[in-house]
């Protein structure tokens, strides 16, 4: 295979040179966004769910743990509005239709914030995605 030059390509060797130099700096700071983003993900993965069902004990903080402890305060609120609409089908004494209604509402208006935070994250994994490296 025959090696071919940079002058064959129409360049020099100081605009290859100044193109070398121009370059470094671009990838380094690529090279850098991309540390931090093994860092992030390393951060979030580090402090793993308990297996064992019990939801209430993750500790730490960080994004992950925030948003875990964002999920279980909606799945909470929804099994709440649940159980208490099954209490006044049932006609237990002292429900009334408007809390149970009121709740309903809250647990909902829960469910679609936090379906809406999800479009957003695999909005922003989308688009980190797809940049050019």
């Amino acid at each position: 295979m025959a090696c071919l030059s940079i002058a064959a390509f129409g360049y020099t060797v100081d605009s290859f040179i100044l193109f070398r130099k121009m370059a470094i700096p671009q990838l380094s700071s690529i090279e850098s966004l991309l540390a931090q983003m093994r860092a992030v993900a390393q951060a979030a993965s580090a402090s793993p769910l308990s297996s064992t069902g019990d939801t209430t004990s993750v500790s730490g903080g960080g994004f992950a743990a925030e948003l875990q402890r964002s999920l279980q305060r909606v799945s909470a609120t929804e099994n709440a509005a649940v159980a208490q609409a099954k209490s006044f089908e049932m006609g237990v004494p002292g429900i009334s239709l408007n809390n149970v209604m009121i709740d309903m509402q809250k647990a909902n208006i829960g469910f679609q914030t936090a379906i809406q935070v999800r479009n957003r994250l695999v909005a922003a994994y989308q688009e980190i995605a797809s940049m050019p490296v």
